[in-house]
């Protein structure tokens, strides 16, 4: 892979101005679902513009929405249920953008496993003959961010086993001051179960792994870090919203979505 980017990098080096745009993107004109919460919800106002509405504009993707404000990981299996109802198989592509409200409710980060002795057949140059291992069992349920991101991808992969699953991880989020029933401090701060944002992203870039579904690490790739005033600038508000990025910020987004999704085959 590495050996043809690299290729496909030089090609596009040489070939004419003229002529790049002949070089199309695999994702280009492609039906793709979004999956999330507030960032991606089409009725938060902190943007005029999201980052799928960029992604529309520059590869002219057809987005399906189902992003809700204030939504957490054990919503997507609903979103799947309405993406399967309005659309059924009639799409080429996930992307699943969650998790920083699940940080923010002190959802406890739990086990990927449970693990029990089990007696299993086994032999490689000696005859099979039973023998002890442990066995693991995916953790599934809502009460814990993995068993409920495990839940999630079982879910999904299972209703929609040829499509191209992609995961995102949340963005870095400073205060978020909507008013004194919605006040959020910085990631700096630990959530009510004592756990810091950084294992919530974490914990996405596992999955990854454990369900071989690709991951863009938006948290570290994208560059928006609203704990400076500098980067204020691409967040809705520097006093009261440094949460949700505003026009700018989802632009900043998209341009990293586009470059990494050009390694990933759609199909």
């Amino acid at each position: 892979m590495k050996r043809f980017l690299i290729s496909l990098f030089v090609v596009l080096l040489t070939v004419p101005v003229s002529a790049q745009s002949l070089i199309r993107h695999p994702w280009q004109g492609k039906r793709v679902a979004y999956f999330g919460d507030s960032i991606t919800d089409p009725r938060n106002d902190g943007s005029k513009l999201k980052y799928w509405n960029y992604l529309q504009d520059w590869l002219q993707i057809e987005p399906f929405v189902y992003g809700v404000s204030g939504r957490q990981w054990n919503d997507i299996p609903r979103q799947a249920d309405k993406l399967k109802a309005e659309h059924g198989d009639d799409f080429d592509a996930i992307l699943i953008f969650i998790g920083t409200n699940d940080y923010n409710a002190g959802i406890p980060i739990g086990e990927w496993f449970t693990e029990r002795p089990e007696k299993v057949v086994a032999g490689i140059h000696e005859q099979k003959h039973p023998v002890d291992r442990l066995h693991r069992y995916p953790v599934m349920g809502d009460s814990t961010y993995r068993g409920r991101i495990n839940k999630a991808l079982d879910y999904v992969k299972r209703m929609y086993p040829t499509k191209q699953i992609v995961l995102m991880t949340p963005i870095h989020r400073a205060e978020f001051y909507a008013n004194e029933k919605n006040w959020q401090p910085r990631e700096d701060y630990t959530n009510l179960c004592g756990e810091y944002l950084d294992a919530y992203v974490q914990s996405v870039k596992e999955a990854g792994n454990l369900w071989a579904v690709p991951v863009i690490d938006l948290n570290a790739l994208c560059g928006l870090y609203p704990l400076m005033d500098e980067m204020a600038q691409f967040f809705k508000s520097a006093e009261k919203d440094r949460l949700h990025p505003n026009d700018a910020g989802h632009e900043r987004m998209a341009k990293t979505i586009m470059q990494q999704l050009i390694t990933l085959p759609v199909f």
